[in-house]
């Protein structure tokens, strides 16, 4: 597949009640592709100013969608589907360029966004209340759902088309109008889906809207009077700010954040779906998940424990490094230089701790590009970051342990619960696993346990600030209001 890759360098605009206008913030920040450092784009970095502009344009588009029929909501749901579908390749490329992954984890990306529209499109019948009659002597009792009003997204870079469309078709299905604010490292994807929505007549001008920026863009969305609930996803250090700045406002939110999610690994484990599915895992995306397996938990006697990791570590090794447009690659590059720099000092660390290195991923040099490979970290101290916080990169770190009741007990002692994965060949291991295990979203001899929309992406602990979670009928939770209305007539 040829990717074009822009001649010119534009400034990005905002969407505002149907109109495509530039920031009236003048700072700009470069758009870079992580392969090769080219610029692709600048984006504004708005200002409390222009994303006043937007919540008023959603604000004034509220009480008309609102009153739409939640039918009609739905058709407009269709029409969105279909034009991503029409566009996923083409939204795919834009994610390879922005943020760096691969062609294929990328529309596979994008495949999961249109798989959130399409759960979305069941709108009227998620929508529907309850009702109770003849509670007492002619006394009727009902509860709808109405929308929250005006929805502020703030989106990370990692999944810049997906986790837009987590939050995006619920919330407009449910009658909210949405005001998008995407990550200042990767925004050209939302910028694309914001245009063909745009093109979507049944989606009136003002109910979608997108304003490019950084923190400042976030703060002012927290704290302007006219957002009424907050959608987030990025670090737990951030969630946990957004969650607090959020109640500070009256916000309803829901923060979901970081990880470092076990892979526990069985003596009985098949080698093939182990080495499979804990490389996925780890270094797929580079490692920039959150649900990212990034600690291999080995059970078993020290021979059982080598043999595995040695599995692992052979297979990594056969894994290329390079550019996400070019099909041999394996594992991209990080989204940033920054990013991979930040990473190897983690390396670094660890290693000054006194961790050994089974695989190193480090290029000699360093050099300008956002590549780093495959690196494996074995005896770790206990107290490792390595070990217990989120790198978001292409490192595994390993622990060792005897038995599984204590690779229980260890990945239980994580403040993270977002994800859970057992390797095994025993259903009565996998059993006591995803009984005893402390997370939200558990695999069984899968890497990645990501659920399908659906479902609710559950995260528990500090992976989530907030009681309801994205997707499925988590998100109408969410961007509804229950009322009761009780009823006597003479």
């Amino acid at each position: 597949m040829t990717i074009t890759v822009p001649t010119d360098v534009a400034d990005l605009r905002n969407l505002v009640g149907g109109e495509w206008v530039s920031a009236a913030a003048s700072e700009r920040l470069d758009d870079v592709d992580p392969a090769t450092g080219d610029v692709l784009a600048r984006v504004p970095l708005s200002n409390a100013a222009d994303v006043d502009a937007a919540v008023a344009a959603a604000r004034a588009a509220l009480p008309a969608w609102r009153a739409t029929s939640p039918l009609l909501r739905a058709r407009a749901l269709m029409r969105l589907r279909d034009e991503l579908t029409a566009h996923r390749e083409e939204i795919a490329e834009l994610v390879t360029l922005d943020m760096g992954k691969t062609l294929p984890d990328a529309s596979a990306e994008v495949g999961r966004g249109i798989e959130s529209v399409e759960a979305a499109t069941a709108i009227p019948h998620l929508l529907k209340g309850e009702n109770l009659e003849g509670v007492a002597g002619g006394l009727d009792v009902e509860m709808v759902r109405q929308p929250v009003g005006v929805v502020g997204a703030i989106t990370p870079f990692n999944f810049p088309a997906m986790i837009p469309l987590w939050f995006l078709p619920f919330a407009i299905g449910c009658g909210n109008t949405f005001v998008l604010k995407p990550s200042e490292q990767d925004p050209r994807p939302s910028q694309r889906i914001a245009e063909l929505i745009a093109g979507i007549e049944e989606i009136p001008p003002g109910v979608v809207n997108l304003v490019h920026g950084g923190r400042g863009a976030v703060e002012a969305l927290l704290d302007h009077p006219g957002v009424d609930a907050i959608s987030f996803v990025g670090s737990a250090k951030t969630a946990r700010i957004i969650a607090s700045r959020a109640a500070q406002t009256g916000k309803r939110v829901q923060a979901l954040g970081g990880a470092k999610n076990s892979m526990v690994v069985m003596p009985d484990a098949d080698p093939k779906l182990t080495a499979s599915g804990v490389l996925g895992s780890a270094f797929g995306a580079a490692g920039q998940r959150c649900l990212a397996g990034s600690v291999a938990v080995l059970v078993g006697s020290e021979a059982e424990q080598q043999r595995n990791l040695d599995l692992i570590v052979d297979a990594a090794r056969e894994l290329r490094v390079g550019a996400g447009i070019a099909a041999e690659t394996d594992v991209c590059p990080l989204v940033s230089v920054g990013a991979r720099e930040r990473v190897e000092a983690e390396i670094e660390a660890a290693l000054a701790e006194g961790a050994e290195l089974a695989l190193d991923g480090r290029r000699d040099g360093g050099g300008a590009g956002a590549e780093l490979g495959p690196t494996v970290l074995d005896r770790l101290p206990e107290g490792s970051r390595a070990l217990r916080e989120e790198l978001f990169g292409p490192v595994l770190a390993i622990k060792r342990v005897p038995d599984l009741a204590a690779a229980i007990a260890w990945s239980n002692e994580s403040r993270y619960g977002n994800s859970a994965i057992i390797f095994t060949e025993s259903g009565g291991a996998a059993r006591e696993f995803r009984y005893s295990i402390e997370a939200g979203m558990v695999g069984v001899n899968v890497g990645v346990a990501a659920p399908i929309a659906w479902f609710p992406f559950s995260g528990w602990k500090d992976s989530i600030d907030g009681d309801l979670h994205a997707n499925g009928t988590d998100a109408v939770e969410f961007y509804t209001r229950k009322k009761v209305v009780t009823s006597r007539w003479a």
